[in-house]
């Protein structure tokens, strides 16, 4: 009974799907004539395309309720859709692709419902809206999650409209777009491009819209306008956006949802805004979500509840600086004074300098990265390993031997790291493991990647190439 019960449920689930199967038969039926359409091409047993199936479904769902609805789709390219995988390049699981009217396109948004909507979003339909009426741009400015671009010409031929639609071309996936020729809905704002702020990011003290109004400005200028304009006195930071604020950059981390709760988000943000009025050209102030960044607050060591702010300066050198204590409107303002007075230290991610460190390999952590690597006496070779890597327990005895070997040498320093325990400092470009820098006696600004053999004897001919002074080698290979 059990067994039926559980088979019906399965089965419904699998009739109510908004995804729609594709096979080689159904496919160019289903997707040449569609103005977009998102495809996933899949495999049963791929581990990915199960974590993606009930952010693909939830996604589906949302977004056919959407205006124009966007069609999702799959095809299984270990059955019937062998050839249209084939046909379309895919070589491995997941991949996506946008097609409009049979086109494709690579897909690379978010995997998870919430970035797939936004950006799906963002790609239907032509990348500015033509507005019918004021009811039309009423509800548009209403529904707005975040800035809208709104274009008011005088007509359709109207070379300042031409621009501004090739400027929403370019942009659709940062800002959303509008457009109208009706004077009657333009008032004020006649023969202009007018960025309008959404309501959750309105505070008394900054403006709620911004205008250009320069009718012989070329498509880059508009572009300008709208970067220049986008954050506003603080911005809403996301994992999509945070590259685009400027440094020296505050930023306040809280339990924010401007749908569940829209009073609660503004409150916190007015009064954040309150401190950046005091530091306009200065820095670069913004608010997000906790929950969107809770892996990087988790690596900052943040003990404090779910509901607790936590306040981070970014300097231009990408040091972290944390505001210590219960947050105010006046402990953040005295926060920001001193990280501009340089008066506080910045955050490491650092395990305990060791107490012993007398071995042929010198261990770096956090806080003596500067005291060993960037030693202006001694030119250094740094391994940065992670303690689960193969590659990187079979260097470990190879780069233990090259150690002893220039143990007496005394311009020359074999280091490593742990990266997954201590933060690299920015110029040293971690991303796999391990990986190995040059840092020089006279360049501990320019690191250089080390892109050798393994062996001991690789790295001991790249030293004696490199070294800043003559090489003494220990038991000469």
């Amino acid at each position: 009974m059990l067994r039926l019960i559980s088979l019906l449920l399965t089965t419904t689930l699998v009739l109510s799907s908004d995804v729609i199967d594709l096979s080689d038969s159904t496919f160019s039926k289903e997707v040449d004539d569609k103005d977009i359409i998102l495809v996933e091409f899949f495999a049963p047993w791929c581990g990915h395309c199960k974590r993606l199936a009930p952010e693909y479904e939830t996604a589906a769902t949302a977004l056919l309720k959407n205006d124009p609805p966007v069609p999702l789709a799959k095809v299984d390219c270990t059955e019937a859709g062998k050839e249209s995988c084939s046909k379309h390049g895919v070589s491995g699981y997941p991949t996506l692709k946008v097609f409009r009217k049979g086109h494709p396109s690579d897909y690379d948004g978010p995997r998870e419902s919430a970035g797939i909507i936004k950006y799906m979003k963002k790609q239907a339909g032509p990348s500015s809206t033509l507005l019918k009426d004021k009811a039309h741009m009423e509800k548009k400015m209403a529904n707005a999650d975040s800035n809208l671009i709104i274009g008011f010409f005088n007509s359709e031929s109207d070379s300042f409209a031409k621009k501004f639609l090739k400027a929403a071309d370019q942009q659709r996936e940062n800002f959303a777009f509008a457009h109208t020729f009706d004077s009657a809905l333009a008032g004020d704002n006649a023969n202009s491009v007018v960025m309008f702020r959404p309501k959750h990011l309105h505070a008394k003290f900054e403006p709620t819209s911004y205008s250009f109004t320069n009718a012989e400005g070329s498509t880059l200028d508009l572009v300008k306008f709208y970067e220049d304009n986008a954050l506003g006195l603080v911005g809403h930071m996301n994992p999509d956006n945070a590259g685009k604020f400027s440094k020296p950059v505050v930023t306040a981390y809280y339990k924010l949802d401007w749908r569940m709760d829209p009073k609660g988000g503004k409150y916190y943000r007015n009064r954040v805004a309150r401190v950046a009025k005091k530091f306009v050209d200065k820095v670069t102030f913004a608010v997000a979500a906790k929950q969107d960044f809770q892996r990087q607050i988790d690596d900052w060591g943040f003990s404090g509840t779910s509901d607790d702010m936590v306040v981070a300066a970014t300097n231009g050198k990408k040091q972290v600086f944390l505001m210590q204590g219960k947050w105010s409107v006046d402990g953040m303002e005295k926060f920001v004074n001193e990280f501009l007075a340089g008066s506080i230290e910045p955050y490491i991610k650092s395990e305990p300098v060791p107490e012993n460190n007398d071995g042929p390999v010198k261990v770096v952590v956090g806080k003596n990265f500067d005291d060993i690597v960037n030693d202006p006496t001694k030119d250094v070779l740094i391994e940065f390993y992670a303690p689960w890597c193969g590659h990187c327990k079979s260097l470990e005895p190879k780069y233990k031997e090259l150690g002893e070997k220039l143990a007496e040498n005394k311009d020359i320093v074999i280091a490593k790291m742990d990266a997954t325990q201590n933060d690299p400092p920015a110029n040293y470009e971690v991303r796999g493991f391990p990986t190995i820098y040059w840092a020089p006696m006279g360049s501990k600004d320019s690191p250089k990647k080390y892109q050798g053999g393994r062996d001991v004897s690789d790295f001991v001919n790249y030293i004696k190439r490199e070294a800043t002074n003559p090489v003494e080698i220990k038991d000469e290979l």
